[in-house]
């Protein structure tokens, strides 16, 4: 989360437009498995992937412009991202799109990160900002797992997209895990710096 979107008010408004895309993106992540894994109609999960990376753009365009951000977008925008990013990791092993091993690295990253945040938590702090370094990892992975799909869909572009959808995941994949090591050497130094805020008296945490 940027700067930008830490000054962002948002709403406990739950019927909004962005809302409502990041449902339907939802809604999609079981259909794409169904294409990818039963039916082997690698065509039409191209297409699902595609469009949830439109929409997942577009949900947080027009929660700007429309001035619709809310609280639920905030947890389900991410949640949905990172839903579509870990599923589409596990069904591409399973076609053998991809080895086990970088599923595992990429997923591993995320896991570790998650359990970083619980050192942020401890001391009342907010989550560390984004660096734009992981920005750039996410955008080039995101474009990697649409191409990596498209090498294996049966049209005139297979000879071009297979060496860039691999060169797109080796990138991303290096930026990821660097990004990775430095969100984790950041909440490291927290831990070692920043003392736990210890409880209130009734037992809570002092916010």
């Amino acid at each position: 989360m940027d700067s930008v979107d830490r000054d962002i008010v948002r709403s406990d408004r739950i019927v909004t437009v962005p809302n409502v895309l990041s449902v339907i993106r939802l809604i999609g992540v079981p259909l794409f498995v169904y294409l990818l894994l039963v039916t082997h109609a690698d065509g039409w999960a191209l297409a699902i992937l595609m469009i949830s990376g439109f929409t997942d753009w577009l949900d947080g365009k027009l929660a700007r412009v429309l001035n619709q951000s809310s609280k639920l977008g905030a947890l389900l925008d991410p949640f949905v991202d990172r839903l579509y990013v870990v599923t589409t990791l596990v069904t591409f092993v399973v076609r053998g799109f991809i080895p086990w091993w970088v599923a595992a690295i990429l997923i591993g990253r995320d896991a570790v990160l998650a359990l970083t945040l619980l050192i942020y938590r401890r001391r009342g702090l907010p989550p560390p900002e984004v660096i734009y370094l992981g920005k750039g990892a996410t955008f080039l992975l995101m474009f990697a797992l649409p191409m990596i799909l498209a090498a294996h869909v049966d049209w005139d572009l297979v000879p071009l997209a297979k060496p860039a959808g691999a060169a797109l995941l080796i990138w991303g994949t290096v930026l990821y895990v660097w990004t990775g090591l430095l969100y984790t050497a950041s909440a490291l130094a927290v831990a070692r710096t920043v003392p736990v805020r210890p409880p209130s008296g009734d037992g809570r945490e002092v916010r």
